[in-house]
């Protein structure tokens, strides 16, 4: 097969050299200029090259988020072999069934990941930063030593490239497979030379579009291990942030934090929230606090971006706007369909599908779900959703947690927003369990007052009737529960809630 020289990792390599001594990187106050993070790729592909690492392998890596991580990815790419960033599920029964369904073959861990290996790796592995016994070799010690000379990329667009995970909400991850060619696709996103991305999320997820996406257009990458709000707030104003991506729970912590305030956040033009339902009521608090650089994104790491509404289309003054996902990206197609398989008409409610120039082609040796979702070029994404007469996408939740109630539809989202406009409660998060036959509210309330279950359910009452309310569960809790992408965890919400009834 000839190798096409318009892969994005080729892309990527000829920006790093356009960057030279310019800083890409930013790590822990350290910089790291174009031609070094271009010399470490090198470094890394000719140990991973020594390693049997080739064209057709897949290398894993339980990653923290430091340079190191991101140059042996791009290194791994240059020899034509796939990637994927292993997120980190719970329970070690979990992390080895990923293992076994991913089949890396070969790992990487790292001081802060070597843990997650458990007692049988399964997979042959390697290090950096750290000794272990049954290790093939620390690539760091390694790769020190190592020329920093170029390498031809030896990637073909048909080649498969990185396997994206899921947030694993209801169980082991599943990973979404891509070959360069749709990968680059996705990350061929405009993007200005003078973005500074702050990346403070796994790289297990969309973290790793969006370091490629900033790198390819010629800006600089801000990397820090997690988010945490107080730390979020110092760095916009300490590395002059443009740009950010959080989880709607990362969001609302951020938009409350009490340190806010004492910021200078002038530097950021976008703020973007993803991956979870964002109540009206919330959104209009953070455009309020935060001013007019909220925008928000649909999609997942099945079908990349769907719909994307930017911070100069998120209109206060028109509801239908305001509460949107926004338009169809171009290139995007976006159908939906009913529960008994009739697909509706414009405007009407049903499960969003979707087909697109980034979507993956299926889940890592996964046939049975693979075939049940992607189906004819089309992904169902589980998520109700309508258009608007103006083309917008309204995402209106997880077609599971929806019910008919009286005949009316009633989703998570529309119970969190009446919550919500409660003035004791901060932030709430519905989910439905359909076996218990309730709807669950955790809830949090404002610093100093208290969570009443009769307020609530009054709330829900006066806005769905005397049905919902009787169905409905309040659980207070001082956090909601959280998954490692930052998303509310549904499990262990069901599981408060099934304390509560035993109790």
């Amino acid at each position: 097969m000839a190798i096409e020289n318009d892969v994005y990792i080729v892309k990527l390599l000829c920006e790093l050299r356009r960057a030279g001594r310019s800083t890409v990187l930013r790590y822990r106050d350290e910089s790291l200029s174009g031609e070094a993070l271009l010399a470490l790729i090198f470094q890394y592909a000719r140990v991973l090259r020594d390693l049997g690492v080739r064209r057709g392998n897949l290398l894993g890596m339980f990653a923290p988020n430091r340079p190191e991580a991101i140059a042996i990815r791009y290194a791994a790419h240059v020899l034509g072999a796939a990637t994927v960033y292993l997120p980190v599920p719970p329970t070690e029964a979990q992390r080895r069934a990923l293992v076994e369904q991913i089949a890396p073959d070969l790992l990487v861990a790292f001081p802060e990941t070597i843990r997650y290996l458990g007692q049988r790796v399964g997979v042959p592995f390697v290090t950096v930063g750290v000794d272990q016994v049954g290790s093939r070799g620390r690539v760091d010690v390694l790769a020190a030593s190592a020329s920093v000379g170029s390498i031809d990329v030896s990637a073909g667009s048909n080649d498969m490239a990185v396997i994206s995970s899921s947030g694993g909400s209801t169980g082991v991850p599943k990973g979404s497979c891509r070959d360069f060619a749709t990968y680059t696709a996705m990350v061929s996103a405009a993007s200005p030379r003078h973005r500074i991305q702050l990346i403070n999320g796994p790289l297990a997820y969309l973290s790793q579009v969006l370091v490629d996406v900033t790198l390819l257009g010629g800006g600089r990458v801000v990397l820090h291990e997690a988010y945490e709000a107080g730390d979020t707030l110092a760095t916009i104003e300490a590395e002059e942030i443009t740009d950010l991506f959080l989880v709607e729970p990362q969001l609302f912590e951020l938009m409350d934090d009490p340190g806010i305030g004492a910021r200078d956040l002038s530097s950021l033009r976008s703020l973007t929230h993803i991956g979870a339902s964002a109540p009206k009521s919330l959104r209009l608090r953070a455009r309020k606090r935060l001013g007019p650089i909220i925008g928000h994104v649909y999609g997942a790491s099945e079908m990349g971006v769907v719909s994307v509404l930017a911070p100069i289309d998120h209109d206060m003054s028109r509801s239908e706007t305001f509460t949107s996902a926004g338009r169809i990206q171009p290139g995007v197609d976006v159908r939906f369909r009913r529960a008994d398989g009739r697909l509706v008409d414009c405007g009407e409610i049903g499960i969003i599908e979707v087909r697109s120039p980034a979507m993956a082609s299926g889940y890592r040796n996964n046939p049975g779900l693979s075939s049940r979702n992607f189906q004819e070029g089309w992904y169902n994404t589980g998520d109700l959703g309508r258009l608007d007469g103006d083309g917008l996408l309204h995402v209106l939740g997880r077609a599971v947690d929806a019910q008919e109630i009286n005949g009316t539809l009633v989703t998570p989202t529309e119970i969190e927003e009446a919550l919500c406009r409660h003035p004791s409660i901060r932030y709430a998060v519905v989910v439905r369990d359909a076996d218990e036959h309730i709807i669950i509210a955790a809830v949090t309330a404002w610093a100093g007052l208290s969570i009443e279950d009769r307020a609530c359910r009054q709330a829900v009452m006066d806005r769905f009737g005397t049905a919902a309310a009787a169905s409905l569960l309040v659980v207070p809790v001082d956090r909601i529960p959280l998954t490692e992408q930052g998303k509310p965890d549904r499990a262990a919400i069901k599981q408060l809630a099934r304390r509560l009834l035993v109790a």
